[in-house]
């Protein structure tokens, strides 16, 4: 809650930094005017530097106690101006008015100005041609520097050069020679070009703060989406687990009675205990015993995927046969096969290695598997199972059946928890949704991979395989006779199949 409370609040500051404007643009006085002081203060110590060069320069026209003066108020406004800007940033920034520091700056900058324009007055009378070059040079290097570092707040820069070139201007008009008059145009010249490149310096750091608000606003909506999603998936997660509890508490609630129910109904049908006068209540009692068989089934069902799904079923794992396993499902599952009018065909690579997997969780794999395949294949139709090594080194096993298929876009559905596909649903044989996630559950707890294909007409394809790391021992290599079948050996297996 923290985390989203920050995030919201630097949200509403970003946004307030764009939708808050002065004039017709985003208003970033601080900004602008914390990014001026910072250059300011950078250059504290060579702005005064170059006041002494030019006077030291100006030594050879200028008497050298008005040079002194001039110096001495250089550095007495540049002081001035450098302590107001630290005082500047000392001051918190909720605590600091823009407009207001910016006005005092301004001031002290005109200062800085007036005290700069002193230059080209000191000792005018006697100064030739090259002392007025020097002056005009010295001043135009100044307004540059003042035009480069405050260019973010542009009245300032008004503030501190307009001394300097008003100087230039009045001294070189008041001599009476167009050769000067020519140099003030031309420093007039110079410095409305100073300003088109000043104010192009602005626009590009008024931009760039825009930007760097957007980005801001941008980082918090994320860092606000994040939080929610976090908070939503925490409560998804919670509720999934609520749920497994609950499944598993009522799972293990209902078995209780109904192994009682299973007893007694078995007790009746197999009239242990007399028979019945009536024939239909012992048939009542098979009723009975098969829908409590269904509905115990149904529960163990839902109790696995629910320890699955919540990471705690536990494997008990030992060597064990995949053939072998495969074998028994089958021969549980004849009876179905063969009262449908099925063909159950076994293609079992020989000498396979057993696998290091639990038995039960393999049991109920291939029975899961081969009870889908055996219920929604018709009449007269083909059952294949095959069972051989991956190239991988592993093993796999492979149930296809000749029934109607599964539409492509059904497929994620039937793979997710009580998913059933438009044929379960039309068929009398409807199961509950389970099998298919409890199969791919139990295989990836073996580190194993489920792979479903599904084409309508053209039968369902569901391989399971397991990886080398669950293999007992070494695998020969693929050149050595009964190596490991390929893909394109099963598809030929059943395409004979099928011909046949």
């Amino acid at each position: 809650m923290a985390v989203k409370r920050r995030s919201s609040r630097n949200l509403q500051e970003a946004r307030e930094k764009l939708t808050h404007t002065s004039g017709l643009r985003p208003e970033f006085d601080y900004e602008l005017l914390l990014m001026f002081v910072k250059n300011e203060l950078s250059t504290a110590v060579t702005t005064p530097l170059l006041a002494v060069i030019v006077a030291m320069g100006a030594m050879f026209w200028a008497p050298p106690d008005r040079l002194l003066i001039w110096l001495a108020t250089v550095l007495l406004a540049k002081f001035i101006l450098v302590s107001l800007c630290r005082q500047f940033l000392k001051t918190p920034r909720e605590r600091a008015k823009a407009r207001a520091w910016r006005g005092k700056i301004a001031a002290t900058e005109f200062f800085y100005g007036l005290s700069w324009a002193g230059v080209a007055f000191v000792s005018a009378g006697s100064q030739g041609e090259a002392a007025h070059t020097f002056v005009f040079a010295s001043l135009l290097i100044v307004i540059s520097m003042h035009m480069l570092f405050a260019s973010t707040v542009m009245p300032i820069v008004y503030a501190g050069t307009l001394p300097m070139i008003a100087a230039i201007v009045v001294s070189f008009v008041l001599l009476d020679n167009p050769f000067y008059w020519g140099m003030a145009a031309m420093a007039v010249g110079v410095y409305v070009y100073f300003i088109w490149l000043a104010n192009g310096a602005n626009a590009t750091a008024t931009a760039m703060l825009e930007f760097r608000a957007e980005k801001d606003a941008l980082i918090a909506e994320l860092e606000q989406s994040k939080s929610i999603s976090d908070e939503a998936r925490l409560r998804a997660e919670e509720a999934n687990q609520a749920k497994s509890r609950f499944l598993a508490t009522m799972s293990h609630e209902l078995r209780t009675p109904l192994n009682a129910i299973l007893g007694f109904s078995e007790i009746m049908r197999s009239e242990i205990l007399g028979a019945h006068e009536n024939p239909t209540y012992k048939e009542y009692a098979d009723d009975i015993h098969q829908s409590g068989q269904h509905l115990l089934t149904l529960i163990n069902e839902i109790l696995d995927i629910s320890r699955i799904e919540a990471g705690r079923y536990e494997l008990h794992e030992a060597p064990v046969g995949l053939v072998d396993v495969v074998e028994d499902c089958q021969r549980l599952l004849r009876l179905r096969a063969e009262s449908k009018g099925l063909r159950v065909v076994e293609r079992f690579e020989p000498d396979l290695p057993q696998l290091w997997a639990d038995t039960r969780a393999l049991r109920q794999i291939c029975l899961n598997l081969l009870s889908n395949a055996i219920k929604f294949t018709p009449s007269g139709g083909i059952v294949t199972l095959i069972i051989g090594r991956t190239p991988a080194g592993g093993q796999f096993l492979s149930v296809k059946d000749t029934g109607p298929g599964i539409p492509e876009h059904e497929i994620p559905r039937v793979l997710r928890s009580f998913g059933q596909g438009s044929l379960a649903h039309q068929s009398a044989e409807g199961g509950t949704g389970l099998g298919l996630p409890i199969t791919k559950g139990l295989t990836e707890l073996h580190d194993g991979t489920f792979e479903l294909k599904s084409k309508l007409r053209y039968g369902t394809e569901v391989t399971v395989t397991f990886p080398r790391k669950r293999i007992m021992q070494a695998l020969p290599q693929s050149s050595q006779p009964g190596g490991r079948m390929g893909r394109a050996k099963i598809d030929e297996l059943w395409r004979a199949e099928a011909r046949r």
